[in-house]
């Protein structure tokens, strides 16, 4: 017999078309098992023809592992591999630069896919043919007028981006742009995928980011870490190590986000039985095995990796990735399946329902303020997890002995909770019904929260207890020094800059279009969030900010920068008040709210709560400005006792001596001096 060599390169190459198969034939085997390739037979509706039937999920399984592999790619060369022999600190060369090459590679197949995804969605839904004459301008038209077709284009152009940045990247730094922007990039995903729905659409999308993000940094770096570990050499156990701490991570937000997900769109266990719900089951089953074989990859696999034993660790791996993908496209074919029906089928949704994603929240009464909740599925864990991670990284610093003002903690806490609870409690509910509410929720997140994050020094703490690494890569601590000393960030955070921010962002966004478009688009409500709270981070910062990165100005300056910016504020909450447009009035009005205040009553009241809920801030932002004025006083003047026990006093015996030299001066040269300094006098009384 004779053997056939093959080489390594050959094996990686058939093993990535392997797995691009697999995950083709396993979205169209499901596709098929659920009917989903079989013509509708809906009267009235015309078939697609076979091209869009089972074009379709090749089509979005192979866009979600090109987006998988994106993700992944970038997170593993910016946070797990380390620099080459031949790579310095700022230029990308070896296994770092390959990752970037897949990455490219891999995003310019997501933009061109998602393009694709766009005439294929579109023939879908409107039942016309690819083929039919003038499909191509009514594909462009869905794209550019229908929230669908925008969706998929936004995700497109973000895509493209990615790719022309890995193109043009060459430093280190570049990495972690490249990778937040990737990961931005899933959100219009996110959007498009089974997490749509009538009731609770805004929570799904959220759970459903959660899900991408956590399954594109899990699978999308196995798959990259498969492709490029031959070039690891005995780099490869530790790099295994940084990827399986993240995938831990990442399996446990899938998991998490997964089950949150299910219990919001199967409303009982007897929906189990339902198409959806075996699908959703089997999904449930692969994350399971995969969360098992992570398991044995901590335990067992990865001091065999260290020990130069590779072979068992890459059966594993390509047993994961195997699974793995088989579980994405299961999630191409859950996009494609109606959930289980509720009372809330949008058959007999109301118009409130409709617009508010939920009912109509009853008449605000006192106790209201503290018992109408609305958990937020983005903001909720990301504040909890804010919370969690402060108090963790206390604790930490306490068992190594060192001190930590309990201020800080206390600052921190109450800035977390505000945030929790503007954010998911009665402000939320209701935010988009009464513009009162929501003036109260924005200015909580605007000028409250981020007022007690900085008080809470958030960032030297983060110094002192994260790791530091020593062979060249970038972990959590070298991304957060990168990040602060950034450009944009020095940028952002120059005092005269973030003072514009905070007060110009504020008028531009009331009186223009993005007020009434954050009530409508859940995408416009969250950046607006997140724009409110930086915003008010970085002016908070610059004032009685005490974390390294920024350049801050005289104390004087910061009292004067206080007073003109809530000045300013102050002046922006009386015209408001003094104003008799009704700020997005059509909103309001289809909303048919029969309780309350009438809408310009509600906004008067709300423009007064914008007023008095910038002062508490004001007032504990002078307070700490005050005593880190005291304070550094004292810092200088401990500095200049210092300095002059070290130098024998030598500026105060230079003091003495002058002193002693004008003692000793004689009258006459006193009167000389006096009559020298009068003789213009006298010269021009002359005159």
């Amino acid at each position: 017999m004779t053997s056939v060599m093959v080489s390594p390169r050959a094996t990686r190459t058939l093993g990535t078309l392997g797995a691009i198969l697999w995950m083709v034939l396993a979205a169209l085997l499901a596709a098929w098992l659920t009917g989903g390739l079989a013509p509708l037979g809906v009267p009235g509706l015309p078939d697609p023809g076979a091209t869009t039937r089972f074009g379709l999920p090749i089509v979005q399984a192979l866009r979600d592992l090109s987006a998988m592999l994106t993700v992944g790619a970038l997170v593993v060369a910016s946070t797990c591999v380390p620099p080459g022999e031949d790579e310095d600190e700022a230029l990308l060369a070896g296994v770092r630069a390959r990752l970037v090459a897949v990455a490219q590679l891999s995003a310019t197949a997501w933009a061109a896919l998602n393009g694709l995804l766009i005439a294929l969605v579109f023939s879908d839904a409107s039942g016309s043919s690819m083929e039919a004459e003038g499909f191509l301008q009514q594909a462009v038209f869905f794209a550019r007028s229908y929230e669908l077709g925008q969706y998929l284009l936004w995700g497109a152009g973000l895509a493209a981006v990615v790719a022309a940045g890995c193109a043009l990247a060459s430093r280190t730094a570049a990495l972690g742009a490249l990778a937040a922007l990737a990961v931005v990039a899933l959100w219009p995903m996110a959007l498009t995928g089974h997490a749509t729905g009538a009731l609770n659409h805004d929570e799904v999308v959220n759970l459903q980011m959660f899900h991408l993000v956590g399954i594109g940094v899990w699978g999308g770096g196995l798959v990259a870490l498969a492709l490029v570990g031959h070039r690891l050499g005995p780099s490869l156990g530790t790099v295994a190590r940084r990827y399986s701490t993240i995938a831990g991570w990442c399996a446990a937000l899938v998991t998490a986000s997964g089950l949150a997900g299910a219990w919001l769109r199967v409303p009982d266990l007897a929906s189990i039985v339902s198409t959806y719900g075996a699908l959703l089951a089997l999904k449930m089953t692969a994350v399971i095995l995969l969360l098992l074989a992570g398991w044995w990859h901590r335990r067992t696999l990865l001091a065999q990796v260290v020990a130069g034993r590779t072979k068992a660790f890459w059966r594993l791996v390509g047993l994961e990735v195997f699974v793995l993908l088989g579980a994405a496209a299961l999630g191409v074919v859950l996009g494609r399946t109606d959930p289980p029906s509720t009372d809330g089928d949008s058959t007999s949704l109301t118009m409130v329902q409709s617009l508010l994603g939920r009912s109509m929240p009853p008449a605000l009464d006192a106790t209201g303020w503290l018992t109408r909740w609305s958990p937020d599925s983005l903001f909720l864990p990301l504040g909890l997890a804010a919370l969690t991670w402060y108090l963790v990284a206390v604790r930490r610093l306490r068992r190594r002995g060192v001190h930590w003002p309990w201020l800080r903690t206390a600052c921190w806490v109450i800035g977390c909770l505000l945030f929790i609870w503007a954010a998911n409690g009665p402000p939320a509910t209701y935010g988009r019904v009464l513009f009162s509410m929501h003036m109260v929720q924005h200015m909580t997140i605007a000028t409250a929260v981020p007022t007690f994050l900085v008080l809470g020094t958030p960032i030297t703490l983060a110094l002192r207890t994260l790791r530091r690494r020593t062979d060249g890569s970038y972990g959590p601590r070298e991304w957060l020094l990168t990040a602060v000393h950034s450009l944009p960030a020095q940028l952002l955070g120059h005092p005269i800059v973030a003072a514009a921010l905070f007060v110009v962002s504020m008028v531009a966004f009331y009186y223009s279009s993005l007020f009434g478009l954050s009530l409508e688009a859940h995408t416009a409500h969250v950046l607006m969030t997140l724009h409110f709270l930086l915003t008010g981070y970085l002016f908070a910062e610059c004032v009685v900010g005490a974390d390294p990165g920024l350049e801050r100005p005289s104390y004087p300056l910061r009292a004067l920068m206080v007073m003109v910016t809530f000045g300013f504020h102050a002046l922006f909450s009386v015209s408001l008040m003094a104003s008799t447009t009704v700020l997005a009035r059509d909103w309001f009005e289809s909303l048919g709210r029969d309780w309350g205040a009438s809408l310009s009553e509600d906004q008067y009241l709300g423009a007064s709560l914008g007023w008095a809920l910038g002062e508490y801030p004001l007032a504990v932002m002078a307070v700490a400005l005050l005593v880190s004025w005291v304070q550094a006083d004292r810092r200088e003047r401990r500095r200049f006792d210092r300095s002059e026990l070290r130098e024998d006093d030598r500026q105060l015996r230079a003091y003495n001596d002058y002193l002693q030299r004008l003692s000793q001066a004689g009258p006459r040269s006193r009167s000389s001096t006096m009559a020298g300094a009068s003789a213009p006098d006298e010269d021009r009384s002359t005159e």
